[in-house]
């Protein structure tokens, strides 16, 4: 397949584009171009001509979404829209990709046809997102507590923050160098979710894009358990075989809060998504196992 992939440079983005090329012998065009722009994303997928689309890129600056609203705006929801016209225009399939944070974080267990409530600009932002894309036929593919290798990167971008992005890599990193880590647990950040590998999000999404009669659903893309930030801490030092007394547990830094709210509990249900694309549900040990083997040899994990 011809696919065009936004946000190819990102951490879920570069995964996906893995899956695609790696696996599936995809051909992958993610040339950058301004996607807030109609006329020109239309152009470039008429240029391209792909057999589908797929929607990842994000403004990833929590500060400049608060600082210029317009421009979070037309960067999440417009730049969907524009994606998901494009696709429709051309009879082609989309997928874009969505998040666990649409949620208010109060109940947890989410279905896919549960009705979004964020918390947070972010949520509401993918919220709208899933709205437009839907409306249009797209497929919404929500993410959930994703780890993993950040392939087009060496290092890890970022330490542990209030969601689960990059959380075991970095609890990784500083016990393989005898460093203590502090877990953050407090009912005031994401303190629950359903992890994740993002390899296994982009072979769903895959898998979502030769799926007949999808278009215009929602699919779930994460494994069977729901965690804790302890309980995932604690099965990363067995997956990695690392010391597990190099753990804290503390409140986080006053600072990360900063007067914002964050989902407590966003664990997804991904029973229909499993039944429908006919994926797998694995559980946090199979997924932690898959990220070892993906951050040893450099090569996709099997699940």
């Amino acid at each position: 397949m011809r696919i065009t992939l936004t946000g190819a440079s990102g951490f879920v983005g570069c995964n996906i584009a893995k899956v695609l090329s790696d696996r599936h012998g995809d051909d992958v065009f993610a040339e950058r171009i301004d996607m807030t722009d109609r006329d020109e994303v239309m152009k470039h997928v008429d240029e391209h001509r792909p057999d589908a689309i797929v929607h990842c890129a994000i403004l990833n600056d929590w500060d400049r979404m608060w600082a210029d609203r317009q421009y979070a705006w037309d960067c999440y929801v417009e730049a969907s829209r524009n994606y998901a016209d494009a696709a429709r225009e051309a009879g082609i399939p989309c997928v874009v990709v969505s998040t666990d944070w649409v949620f208010d974080g109060v109940d947890g267990n989410y279905a896919e046809t549960d009705i979004p409530n964020p918390t947070n600009l972010y949520g509401f932002l993918k919220a709208a997102t899933e709205l437009v894309s839907v409306e249009r036929g797209a497929t919404v593919a929500r993410v959930s507590g994703v780890n993993g290798p950040h392939w087009a990167r060496p290092a890890t971008p970022r330490a542990q923050d209030p969601g689960f992005g990059y959380f075991v890599a970095s609890i990784v990193d500083a016990l393989e160098q005898g460093t203590t880590f502090t877990v953050w647990e407090s009912d005031l950040i994401n303190s629950v979710a359903s992890p994740s590998l993002a390899s296994m999000c982009g072979e769903v999404i895959r898998t979502a894009l030769v799926t007949p009669d999808l278009g215009g659903a929602i699919v779930h893309c994460c494994g069977s358990d729901a965690v804790t930030r302890r309980e995932l801490a604690q099965a990363t030092c067995q997956a990695f075989d690392l010391d597990p007394s190099l753990l804290r547990f503390d409140a986080p830094p006053a600072a990360e809060l900063d007067g914002r709210r964050f989902p407590h509990n966003t664990s997804l249900n991904a029973e229909w998504t499993s039944r429908t694309l006919g994926t797998p549900l694995p559980t946090v040990a199979e997924l932690l196992e898959g990220f070892r083997h993906e951050r040893s040899t450099g090569e996709l994990a099997t699940l």
